[in-house]
């Protein structure tokens, strides 16, 4: 068996891994639209295995606040979270790479419900959100995000700004102590269903430092009934902030990380607001080929954990 196909048959074995950010509830259907460490010049033209398996519908409910908290106009540092395990048992998922430390320039880390990282790791360089952006943007929440990241997302909110647009960012880095937090009020919440709907700890993306969620002002008014404080919804890719990520965000080197129409591979349900930045080139390249980045990774790159 080739590594390729290992690496994607580990994949595919909990076909409902979880989400990695708040819940999705349920959405139409969505017509699909169109700094490495690995060369681009490698052959996309290699088959990438789709799943075997429908996902089903993501579950419609409201998604439970996260450890952030309440949004001030003065921003003070984030507070340690802390994380109690649940006696509640849970779904058993397989998780590989526990151990993993990514080398600091590293931005392909492979991160999914079963390649996962250390709670010893932590990006270099994190710097706050409140030094680049007004209450307007980070809505007074004490995002942090990496250094090198915060130029690029800088320029990409500038042009949104430019064209009268409204960007909110609702997450950025989370460590692995803050998704312990966030995962343990779905096993509090759903335990039968706490894997599909939130990331494990050490399973996130955000942990890697390079990743934001994103939000609209006006994404309730997309929702029926919806209450003006909603953050996140599928929906987001009807807002004009999310049809303009999805244009424009791998011209600042941002990619979307869990599209619609990878879901099988991804094995995480659709989030249109959760965005990863893997530089100019490569997110291009995603974007013209319309993969996802989990895909690409993982026919690409060397299997993460060193699996022969």
């Amino acid at each position: 068996m080739t590594v390729m196909m290992k690496q994607l048959s580990l994949v595919f074995l909990p076909l409902f891994f979880l989400a990695a950010c708040a819940p999705a509830t349920a959405v139409e259907t969505v017509p699909p639209t169109a700094v490495s460490s690995t060369p681009l010049a490698v052959a996309l033209a290699t088959p990438v295995v789709t799943a075997v398996a429908t996902l089903a519908a993501p579950p419609t409910i409201t998604a439970i606040p996260t450890s952030t908290p309440s949004p001030t106009a003065a921003v003070t540092a984030t507070p340690t979270a802390t994380f109690t395990p649940s006696p509640t048992p849970l779904p058993t998922v397989a998780s590989l790479c526990a151990d993993r430390i990514p080398a600091p320039d590293d931005l392909l880390v492979i991160v999914t419900g079963i390649y996962g990282l250390s709670p010893q790791f932590a990006p270099p360089n994190i710097v706050p959100l409140s030094d680049y952006f007004g209450v307007d943007v980070t809505k007074g929440y004490p995002s942090e995000i990496r250094e090198s990241v915060a130029e690029p997302l800088r320029q990409m909110i500038a042009a949104m700004q430019a064209e009268g647009l409204t960007p909110q960012i609702i997450s950025g880095y989370r460590s692995y102590s803050a998704q312990a937090v966030a995962f343990q009020k779905w096993v509090e919440r759903e335990p039968e269903r706490a894997t599909m709907l939130s990331a494990r700890p050490g399973h996130s993306e955000h942990q890697l430092g390079t990743t934001v969620d994103f939000g609209s002002p006006t994404l309730y008014e997309y929702v029926e009934g919806a209450d003006p404080t909603l953050e996140f919804h599928t929906y987001f890719f009807k807002t004009p902030e999310g049809v303009w990520l999805l244009a424009h965000a791998h011209d600042y080197g941002f990619t979307l990380s869990y599209p619609r129409e990878a879901q099988g591979v991804t094995g995480f349900f659709y989030e249109p607001w959760h965005y990863r930045y893997v530089g100019v080139e490569l997110a291009t390249l995603l974007k013209e080929n319309a993969i996802s980045l989990t895909e690409y990774l993982l026919v690409n790159n060397p299997a993460p954990c060193g699996e022969e």
